[in-house]
């Protein structure tokens, strides 16, 4: 087999890789901020804020129980019958934030159930209230256990951002998937795309792992619900 390899490609391979990091950080962002309101409302949401709790967890179950790809498909191609016209940048980025606050959703749940029993017991006894010990005795806390959990969400969502290309958005799979019905060289082009991906991955791993060990306090995590 011949293997032929071009430097021009690498200006559209970045300009993809832009785009999926561009991508990525949306919706992880506001896929954050969505989730740590649904874990919320699904541990303290109860008696007259039930309805609440109803919705967010079915919320997280249905975006968790259904595949990416459809939520994407139905997004881009669906909702236009109904008047909800999306380009295929604003639509990737609707799916994947849609889908990844369901999955940090419980990321956040598990880490603010990991923090100690009684530190909301001893901010409402200081005279915080229930709103005021969340914000600045239990979500700073939680947001240190998180990291672990919320690292694999992330590099989860850069690998999972390259389905957007299936509705033509021209991130890093959709610039490849161009170069390669050009010049006929699929697997030199998917190759070099794959290294782009991989360089990717460890490179946010190992800023993931030092950012870990900053933020880590010895003793923080034990068992216990707050």
């Amino acid at each position: 087999m011949n293997l032929v390899f071009s430097w021009s490609w690498l200006p559209k391979l970045a300009e993809g890789l832009l785009l999926t990091l561009e991508l990525t950080a949306i919706s992880m962002s506001v896929g954050a901020f969505f989730g740590i309101v649904l874990a919320i409302t699904r541990i303290y949401a109860r008696g007259p804020l039930l309805p609440l709790y109803l919705l967010a967890s079915g919320y997280v179950h249905f975006f968790r129980g259904t595949p990416l790809l459809v939520q994407l498909m139905t997004i881009y191609f669906a909702l236009p019958t109904v008047g909800l016209r999306f380009s295929p940048f604003s639509a990737g980025v609707l799916a994947l934030t849609l889908n990844t606050a369901a999955y940090q959703a419980e990321y956040f749940r598990g880490a603010i159930q990991s923090v100690r029993a009684g530190q909301m017991q001893a901010a409402l006894a200081l005279g915080l209230s229930r709103l005021q010990a969340l914000r600045y005795v239990i979500l700073p806390q939680a947001l240190r256990l998180v990291i672990p959990p919320w690292s694999n969400e992330l590099i989860y969502m850069v690998k999972g951002s390259a389905v957007v290309y299936l509705i033509g958005a021209t991130e890093l799979m959709g610039q490849a998937k161009n170069i390669a019905a050009r010049t006929f060289r699929n697997f030199e082009v998917y190759i070099v795309v794959a290294l782009f991906y991989l360089a990717l991955i460890l490179v946010l791993t190992l800023i993931l792992r030092w950012v870990e060990r900053k933020t880590r306090v010895p003793g923080l995590g034990l068992p216990g619900r707050a």
